[in-house]
């Protein structure tokens, strides 16, 4: 089984919480599937669910390089600079990155407004990017983007491979593969 959701700004990648915030079985009725990957509880969108141990190997292990595509708003107007400076790849703490794709974007139509909102600075423009990752280091686009001095304050994965958000809503899931995995 596979299972696409597009998980909810402030929800844990987790299916229990002893401190009883929302986690995966808020959205997810099905049982004895788990995340292919995750999202920090401060970011949004496509999160792959699955009962197949083969394939959530195949989605999350570096060595298969499946591309990552997040949707990105930072703090002020991003520069020619940072933008060629994420492509070329980032020094972070724990070493360098591979290159990114990344390129300015225009607030999607079709984004839905995010609770809680992110602060609004009227003295502070922001802008959005779209950036490709084929590696999944922990925060690894925040940190790229506060590393180059633009600051994330939006974060939504669009797709994984060939795994696409497809304009579900938050909370919603579609199931992909209805077939079990055989043991």
């Amino acid at each position: 089984m596979l299972i696409a959701l597009n998980k909810p700004y402030g929800v844990l990648c987790q299916f229990t919480d002893p401190d009883g915030r929302p986690t995966l079985a808020d959205y997810v009725p099905q049982k004895d599937v788990y995340a292919a990957g995750r999202l920090d509880h401060d970011s949004e969108g496509l999160l792959l669910l699955t009962d197949d141990g083969g394939l959530a190997h195949r989605l999350t292990d570096p060595r298969h390089k499946q591309a990552k595509t997040y949707l990105v708003q930072v703090e002020r107007e991003i520069s020619d600079e940072a933008l060629a400076q994420l492509r070329r790849g980032v020094t972070l703490n724990d070493g360098p990155t591979l290159p990114a794709t990344a390129e300015r974007t225009a607030e999607p139509d079709w984004l839905w407004p995010r609770d809680p909102p992110v602060r609004y600075r009227k003295s502070v423009p922001t802008s959005w990017l779209r950036i490709g990752l084929r590696e999944g280091r922990n925060r690894q686009v925040r940190r790229m983007t506060a590393a180059v001095g633009f600051p994330t304050l939006r974060l939504i994965r669009e797709r994984i491979g060939t795994y696409a958000l497809d304009r579900l809503a938050p909370g919603e899931l579609r199931v992909l593969r209805e077939e079990k995995a055989r043991p």
